[in-house]
């Protein structure tokens, strides 16, 4: 009976391990799926815009400054991200290159890709 009683938990257990990696590989699929453009900032007046973008259970919230055109700084307000955390670096390159169009940080492409998204949901807003 105590076998029977194993083999059930750990059948339980390995149904969980499979069902969250199919759920770990459709959130991957979606940020795989995201396209981006930089909005031109050449139309962005200064000032401070926020944006925000998510794919549960990444969420994030940004506030992106402009001045005389052009990305001086991006702060992230909010980062809900698992194990993402890393993926903050990306705001550096995105300065740096003043564009979206940067890859990811590895090990962290889905919060990397919802930070990238509330940033052009911000500059958006600044058009």
């Amino acid at each position: 009976m105590k076998h029977k009683g194993i083999i059930i938990v750990g059948c339980i257990c390995l149904l969980l391990i499979i069902g969250g990696v199919f759920a770990m590989n459709h959130i991957v699929d979606q940020a795989d799926r995201l396209s981006m453009k930089t909005p031109d900032l050449e139309k962005i007046d200064d000032g401070i815009y926020e944006g925000e973008y998510g794919i549960v259970p990444v969420s994030v919230v940004v506030q992106v400054s402009v001045q005389n055109h052009k990305m001086v700084d991006i702060a992230i307000v909010k980062h809900e991200n698992g194990l993402g955390g890393k993926a903050e670096k990306v705001v550096k390159d995105i300065i740096k290159t003043q564009s979206l169009d940067v890859d990811t940080i590895s090990g962290a492409t889905v919060s990397s890709k919802c930070i990238m998204k509330a940033i052009e949901q911000a500059l958006v807003k600044g058009e």
